[in-house]
C-alpha cells in the first residue's frame, strides 16, 4: 500500500499496532539475548576461574612440599626468605609468604615480595590453615591446602595457604586474578555486544513480520474508512488462504450486502419522498379553491346562521392547518432531496427580526434587544422562516413577553461549524420565553419530525415540523440551533449563524432563478413562519 503522512504518522504513534510488535519481538529477543548472554558468562566465569585456580593452588602445593619441605623444622628468616622468592618464581607467577618458628622460639615471616605481608590473608583463612585434624578414614592428612578470593589494593586475588605436614612453615599464596577479569571484562563486553546486536535484527525482523501482517489489516482498514464515507462500492483483492484471506472475503461479503441494503433503504427512502412530494404538490390545487371558499366564508361568517358558525369556524381553522402542512411537507421534502439553495444577501438583522415580528403582529409580545447596523450576508426568506418559528414556539408556549436578543461574537475554535472557521465572526441569537421550560427528557427531541412528547396529547395547533424546518434553514446556512432551559426559568433557543454564509453558496448567482421556482422559492414557503414551532414544546411542556 502506498505512503502517505497520514498512514506514515499512524504507523509510529505509540499506541499503533506496528510499533506493539515491534516492541514485543524486541522484549522477547532482549530477555532471551539477555538469558543466554548470562548463562554464557557464568559458565565462561566459573571456566577461566576454576581453570587459573587449579593451576596455581596445584604448582603452589607442589612447590611447598619441594622447597619448604625441605628446610628444618625451626628455619631462619633468611632461609624462609630465599624460599619464598625461590617459590614465586614459577609460571604461575604469584607471591608467597612463608611463616616460621625459629630456633629462639621468635616467629618470623619471610615474604617474596614486601607488598603482601600475614596480614591480607583473611582471618578465617589462616584459622582453617593451622588447624591440624585428627585422621581416621576419611581424613588422610592433618592439615589440607585452603583458598579464598579476596580483594588487596582494589585487585582480585586467589589466596591460598598450607602448613607442611610433618613439621615446617606455613605457605600463603597470592595469585593475582586481574588477568581473568579482564578477560572476562572482555567477554561480557562480547556478550553485550552480540545481545544489541540481536536486539536490533529482531527489531528488523519484527518490523518485516510487521509489514506483511499488517498491510491486509492496513488494506482492510483503508477500505472500511472509505466504505465508511458512503462508497459503498468498495472491495478487497483476496489472495490466499489464511486467515486475513478469510477476514477479508468476510469484509467483501459484508460490503455486498450493506451495498444491496442500502439501495434498498434509498429506493424506497426515493419512493416515499417522491410520494409525498407529488402528493403535497397534487394537493396544492384543491387546497388553492378550498382556501378561497373558506376566506369567502370566513368573510360572511357574521352573516351565518349562529348553528353553522362555529362550523365554518372549524372549517377556515383546519384548512389553514392543511395548508401549512402541505407547504411545510414540501420544504423537507426539499431539504431531504438536496434541492434547497440559498440565496444570499446583505441583511440588517435588527431590521429583519423587527419585520418579523411586525408582520406578524407580534410587536407587542416580543422584546428586542439588537443593536441597529449588524449586518450579515444570509437568505433573508429562510432567516425569517427560522425566526418566526422561533419566536411564535415561545409565544405559543411560553408566553408573552419573548425577549429576543441579537450579538455578534468569534467563532470558538471548537465550535465552529462549516460555515464559519475558527476565529472568525458568527450571528447569534438568543430567543427566550417565560414559560415553565423543557422537561430534560424532551430536550433531545424538539427537533425532530412530529416528535409527540406526551401520547395523550398527539394533535396540537402545529404540523410538527417547525423547529426541524428551522434547523434545517440554520444548517443550509452552516448554523444550528441549540434548546436549553434558563436558570431562571424559562426556555432558551440560541440560533448561531455565520455573517457571511458565501463559502456556502458558490453558485448561488447561478441557482437564484432554480432557488425562485415556483415550486422551489419563496412563495412555497409562504406558511412556514405561521407555523412556529408545531408541536415540539407544546407537548414538552
Amino acid at each position: 500500500m502506498s505512503g502517505s503522512p497520514g498512514r506514515i504518522a499512524g504507523s509510529l504513534r505509540l499506541t499503533s499496532l506496528r510499533l506493539r510488535l515491534v516492541v514485543v519481538f524486541a522484549l522477547v529477543a532482549l530477555t532471551a539475548a539477555v538469558a543466554v548472554s548470562g548463562i554464557a558468562y557464568w559458565i565462561n566465569r566459573d571456566a577461566v576461574l576454576t581453570r587459573a585456580q587449579n593451576a596455581a593452588l596445584n604448582d603452589f602445593r607442589e612447590s611447598l612440599g619441594d622447597s619448604a619441605g625441605a628446610m628444618p623444622r625451626q628455619p631462619a628468616c633468611a632461609a624462609l626468605r630465599d624460599t619464598a622468592r625461590s617459590m614465586a618464581g614459577t609460571t604461575q607467577r604469584y607471591e608467597v609468604v612463608l611463616t616460621g618458628e625459629q630456633a629462639d622460639g621468635s616467629h618470623c615471616e619471610a615474604a617474596s615480595d614486601p607488598e603482601f605481608t600475614l596480614a591480607d590473608v583473611p582471618r578465617a583463612l589462616r584459622s582453617a590453615v593451622a588447624e591440624k585434624r585428627p585422621l581416621d578414614a576419611v581424613n588422610k592428612a592433618p592439615y589440607h591446602l585452603y583458598w579464598q578470593r579476596v580483594t588487596v589494593g582494589g585487585e582480585p586475588y586467589l589466596v591460598g595457604g598450607a602448613t607442611v605436614i610433618g613439621g615446617g612453615p606455613t605457605g600463603y599464596m597470592f595469585k593475582s586474578l586481574v588477568p581473568e577479569r579482564d578477560d572476562l571484562n572482555s567477554l561480557a563486553w562480547s556478550l553485550g555486544i552480540a545481545t544489541a546486536l540481536a536486539l536490533v535484527g529482531s527489531a528488523l525482523l519484527a518490523q518485516a513480520a510487521a509489514t506483511t501482517v499488517l498491510r491486509p489489516v492496513q488494506r482492510l482498514g483503508e477500505a472500511a474508512r472509505r466504505l465508511g464515507e458512503g462508497r459503498l462500492e468498495t472491495r478487497l483483492r483476496v489472495s490466499g488462504k489464511d486467515e486475513l484471506a478469510e477476514l477479508s472475503r468476510t469484509f467483501n461479503r459484508t460490503a455486498e450486502a450493506l451495498e444491496q441494503r442500502v439501495a434498498e433503504l434509498s429506493a424506497r427512502e426515493e419512493s416515499s419522498r417522491r410520494f409525498v412530494a407529488d402528493m403535497s404538490h397534487e394537493l396544492r390545487t384543491p387546497l388553492t379553491a378550498i382556501t378561497a371558499v373558506t376566506e369567502v366564508l370566513e368573510e360572511e361568517i357574521d352573516s351565518l346562521d349562529p348553528m353553522i358558525a362555529p362550523a365554518v369556524t372549524l372549517v377556515v381553522s383546519e384548512t389553514r392547518r392543511l395548508n401549512d402542512l402541505v407547504e411545510n411537507l414540501m420544504e423537507v421534502t426539499r431539504f431531504d432531496a438536496g434541492t434547497a439553495r440559498l440565496v444570499l444577501d446583505d441583511v440588517d438583522v435588527a431590521d429583519q427580526v423587527t419585520a418579523c415580528i411586525d408582520a406578524r403582529a407580534w410587536l407587542d409580545a416580543v422584546e428586542l434587544d439588537a443593536d441597529r447596523g449588524i449586518t450579515a450576508r444570509l437568505d433573508p426568506r429562510r432567516l425569517d422562516v427560522i425566526l418566526a418559528n422561533l419566536i411564535g414556539n415561545a409565544l405559543k408556549h411560553g408566553g408573552s413577553p419573548v425577549r429576543v436578543s441579537v450579538r455578534t461574537r468569534e467563532a470558538p475554535a471548537e465550535d465552529a461549524g462549516p460555515g464559519t472557521g475558527p476565529g472568525e465572526e458568527e450571528l447569534v441569537v438568543r430567543v427566550a420565553d417565560r414559560g415553565p421550560g423543557i422537561p430534560e427528557e424532551v430536550l433531545p427531541h424538539v427537533f425532530d419530525r412530529f416528535y409527540k412528547a406526551s401520547a395523550s396529547r398527539p394533535r396540537s395547533e402545529g404540523s410538527g415540523l417547525g423547529l426541524s424546518i428551522a434547523m434545517e434553514n440554520a444548517h443550509i446556512h452552516g448554523g444550528s440551533i441549540t434548546a436549553g432551559n434558563a436558570p431562571e426559568g424559562g426556555a432558551v433557543f440560541t440560533l448561531r449563524l455565520p455573517r457571511d454564509a458565501s463559502r456556502l453558496a458558490p453558485d448561488q448567482d447561478r441557482d437564484r432563478d432554480a432557488d425562485r421556482d415556483p415550486d422551489t422559492g419563496p412563495e412555497a414557503d409562504t406558511a412556514q413562519g405561521a407555523e412556529a414551532g408545531g408541536t415540539h414544546r407544546e407537548d414538552g411542556r
